[in-house]
């Protein structure tokens, strides 16, 4: 092994000033603490299916040598004038003296009164890949370098050492520096080499776009943790700390260092090491103390009798047990494709809070029985207020909270973008849509769903923006030979069909793949669909389900005719859901219900805690094993069709497609219980249909006219579940079943351009398709601005949702600011922050047209009120919008009101004219 000059190990890689000590940490350190890092997650991290990937075209040896390069490389930019010649971060001009003087002791002359014109042109990311390819590295592996700070160069820096000379070797003429500067570049680069096993720089092979996409997440990966000095900053777990100026490299043990520091950032978690589930019954009853209905037990088979299982679509009725199906697929596939973890994406963070719960209580089982503590991740924005998840221990905090019993835990370092790289993770579907978007540090999105059984949950809720994006997204998993599953109640077999082509032509390069000669127009259901390598496998000869016959009837929207009939409905007993497409709509309705009737009311604008309150009492009278009251009206918009376990004994809804009329229904008569007499035999009334063309604007504005044409046309007075479901389904979203009319070719006309212009618009910021020969210069390019930094912009993108302002609520009264639910914000005593922050609404999109001009409005109502949030980790960044002690405010031109009655209310100001 080649001794380093001391030129060479007095180039730094990191400086700062901590407690009036100075410290810094040799370049080459950080070169080989990077490497000792990649090489452990390489081997010790990743999943056998993701390293399948990268050895696709090479040997085991060359793979794990590229992954060494990779880290030892990484910022061989820093080894340049450039870069050397940078003031510290907290702007010690001691410190930073004192290292360039040790610089040219060490034969770098001139260094202290060298001035760069342009080193901003040569950040030691691009600069390290101009230099490695100018050594002779393969420009496929020197995007790689060039991207490891989250976004690849747009094209090769091919310009970079003719243009700016200077930055790299000190002088823009041939000199003594320019010598030296090369000299030790060059002695880096050898040692390096000779330290992985390779000889010269072309023997580095080339990597295809999937390889180079997972290999820069990884990296990426490996340079934040050998950059982290203490785990989570706690300065009692020291992992690769910088060290005192002076000290130099010789007085490093750099295997000491990187062993101590993986297993202090590995301590206390596991790895899941899924196993072959071999007797159908028996694990159903080990994972849930249920025997498996019989479609779950032939569905569970038939996934495992595949030989490479890739997508499943699993269409199935309401209340059949399609997630106990999901989670066993999750560990059948796992085993299959050599996969270690598990996404659950669901359409709404209430969905993702109900799954959580399962998807938790399943985790368990899985640790308890294998004896290992498993780590677990929710994501969405409110994640930090879901009391279940935040009671879990810290994995890093075992030794000090815990007993060591606890089989699921939350390991801290996976947060904010490094969420995605947890093993198990529960969120909203956007989460996984944003693999397809492109954004700063979209690798490590890739590297953490490559790694996972990915199922999603609830898909006909996606509109044709999102669903480009599901596309997209399915695609690359595909192309990761990542296994998918899909769970739907009511999919329309075009979709089902895009589903599938989509996968295909991503793992395959084709959408083209063995099945039967009509599997495009197969309407049979339940029905389950695989793609077992290139063959599609359907299923759909499951054991006859037990029927129910649904009453329909059509009635009025008059808002007091709805509310009269449905306290008629009840008069004898019972519980009423009323579920409309509007909060105004119902807030309108709950205010008509004569007093002595019990009401409740649920829609999304209610303060956060508001909202969470009433889903738990709602889910406690009238869940699978609630208290039931004798008579109940609840009244709610399209949170009731998708996330709670609750059961009406008659149900009225608004005109809305045939879908989601039948997802409504599934709250219908949910669960077999004892009822009123006159509701024995379930009653559906749909409002707003008794005449054929006329919806109200309300509801054409959120759902598309032709789709409630088609609904109201193939709507009969009578529903047969689940019999009618695909058939239903299929009838309204088949073009080939469109009737002659005049209103529908209208209709029709405006739905297939908003569907053109949906997805032109959802492809503008998309990432390309997959391609294996392409490398990954402008991968991201063209990206937006800033959309990696704003969590809620990103979202909107993926969700073609308009942005929308949240803000914290809050009352002035005389004697200072208080909670809406009538605690006074000082008396606050533990956890303050954490409360108010809580205390969240989204504000309507119709109420903040200048979305600028609001935040700007409402910022300075923060800071001026409330300057102490900036210092809170909970309220840093928060805008406040304070209400009068009769719960309203003016803004922007409209009335604000709150109750915990009926939620936010907006009207907008009469101006007089």
């Amino acid at each position: 092994m080649m001794n380093l000059s001391n030129s060479a190990k007095v180039l730094w890689g990191k400086k700062k000033t901590y407690n009036s000590q100075q410290l810094w940490l040799p370049l080459v350190a950080h070169l080989i603490d990077t490497k000792n890092v990649i090489n452990w997650l390489f081997n010790h991290w990743i999943s056998d299916g993701q390293r399948e990937i990268i050895y696709e075209n090479l040997s085991e040896e060359k793979a794990q040598q590229l992954v060494n390069f990779l880290g030892y490389s990484h910022d061989i930019g820093k080894a340049t004038p450039a870069f050397q010649t940078k003031k510290s971060y907290n702007q010690d001009e001691s410190l930073d003296k004192e290292v360039v003087e040790k610089l040219i002791r060490n034969g770098f002359a001139g260094l202290d009164s060298l001035v760069l014109a342009n080193a901003k042109e040569s950040p030691h990311n691009r600069a390290g890949e101009a230099l490695l390819e100018k050594f002779g590295l393969n420009k496929n592996v020197g995007a790689i370098i060039g991207g490891h700070h989250g976004k690849p160069e747009n094209k090769a820096p091919r310009n970079q050492l003719d243009e700016y000379k200077s930055n790299y070797w000190q002088t823009f003429n041939e000199s003594e520096a320019q010598k030296h500067w090369q000299k030790v570049q060059k002695e880096l680069v050898d040692y390096g080499l000779r330290l992985i096993g390779f000889t010269d720089l072309k023997e580095v092979p080339k990597v295809n776009q999937q390889q180079a996409v997972l290999l820069t997440g990884l990296l990426i990966m490996a340079d934040w943790i050998a950059s982290s000095e203490y785990l989570n900053d706690d300065m009692s777990k020291p992992m690769f700390p910088t060290i005192d100026i002076n000290q130099s490299f010789d007085d490093l043990d750099m295997n000491a260092r990187y062993r101590r520091a993986i297993k202090t950032w590995k301590a206390h978690e596991d790895t899941w090491e899924p196993e072959r589930v071999t007797d159908i019954p028996g694990h159903y009853q080990k994972r849930w103390g249920v025997y498996p209905r019989p479609v779950q037990e032939k569905i569970s088979e038939i996934i495992g009798e595949a030989t490479d299982p890739g997508i499943v679509i699993i269409e199935a009725p309401m209340g059949i047990g399609k997630t106990e199906i999901a989670l066993t697929a999750a560990e059948q596939l796992a085993f299959y494709s050599g996969r270690t973890g598990l996404y659950m994406g669901l359409p709404t963070q209430a969905t993702s809070n109900a799954m959580f719960t399962r998807i938790k209580n399943w985790l368990e089982s899985v640790g308890n029985e294998e004896g290992k503590k498993l780590s677990i991740k929710l994501m969405h924005g409110k994640a930090q207020f879901n009391k279940e998840y935040t009671n879990l221990i810290k994995a890093e905090n075992i030794d000090s909270d815990g007993d060591g019993s606890e089989s699921v835990v939350i390991n801290s370092w996976f947060s904010g973008k490094k969420s995605v790289l947890d093993e198990f993770t529960v969120g909203t579907v956007d989460n996984l849509l944003l693999m397809g978007l492109k954004q700063k540090h979209l690798f490590l999105k890739h590297l953490g769903f490559s790694n996972k059984v990915v199922v999603i949950d609830e898909v006909h809720a996606y509109d044709a923006y999102m669903s480009s994006y599901l596309d997209k997204v399915l695609e690359w998993l595909g192309a990761y030979h990542v296994p998918v599953v899909i769970l739907s109640a009511t999919l329309p077999k075009k979709r089902r069909n895009e589903l599938l082509q989509a996968y295909s032509l991503g793992k395959f390069g084709t959408k083209k793949f063995e099945a039967a000669s009509n599997w495009q127009e197969n309407q049979t259901y339940p029905l389950m669909s695989m793609l077992d390598n290139k063959n599609l496998v359907q299923v759909s000869d499951f054991e006859k389900q037990k029927v129910k016959d649904i009453d329909v009837f059509r009635i009025t929207d008059d808002e007091q005719e709805v509310i009269n009939f449905a306290v008629s409905k009840i008069e004898d007993g019972g519980i009423a859901g009323i579920i409309v497409n509007t909060v105004k709509r119902a807030q309108a309705l709950v205010e008509l219900v004569p007093d002595g009737i019990p009401t409740m009311l649920l829609h999304s604008a209610f303060l956060a805690p508001d909202r969470s309150a009433l889903e738990d009492e709602l889910q406690g009278k009238i869940g699978k094993r609630g208290s039931r009251p004798e008579k109940l009206i609840v009244i709610g918009t399209q949170v009731l069709e998708q996330s709670l376990d609750i059961d009406f004994d008659v149900m009225f809804t608004d005109i809305a497609p045939m879908d989601l009329i039948l997802q409504r229904v599934g709250r219908l008569h949910r669960h077999n219980i004892e009822r009123p007499k006159k509701l024995e035999v379930p009653q559906l009334y749909v409002m707003g249909a008794t005449e054929y063309g006329s919806y109200s604007s309300a509801n054409e504005a959120i759902y598309e006219r032709y789709l409630l044409l088609k609904t109201d046309h193939f709507l009969s007075d009578k529903i047969t579940l689940p019999d009618d479901i695909s058939p239903l389904v299929q009838s309204v979203y088949d073009k080939n079943t469109d009737y002659q009319d005049d209103e529908l070719a209208k209709a029709r006309s405006v739905f297939d351009a908003d569907k053109e212009k949906s997805e032109e618009k959802a492809g503008k910021f998309q990432i390309e398709d997959p391609k294996s020969r392409r490398i990954i210069h402008g991968w991201l390019g063209m990206a937006q601005l800033g959309i990696d930094k704003d969590e809620v912009r990103a979202q909107a993108t993926v969700r073609d949702i308009k942005e929308t302002i949240e803000v914290i609520l809050l009352q002035k009264r005389k004697d200072g600011y208080y909670l809406l639910d009538g605690r006074k914000v000082a008396d606050l005593e533990e956890n303050r922050d954490k409360i108010i922050a809580q205390q969240v609404i989204r504000l309507p999109v119709v109420v903040t047209p200048n979305i600028g001009k609001s935040i700007n409005y409402l910022e300075g109502i923060t800071i001026d009120k409330f300057r102490a949030w900036q210092q809170s980790i909970w309220l840093k960044g928060a805008l406040a919008l304070v209400l009068d002690e009769q719960q309203k405010t003016d803004f922007n031109g409209w009335n604000l009101s709150y109750s915990p009655k009926l939620g936010l209310r907006y009207e907008k100001q009469d101006n007089g004219c």
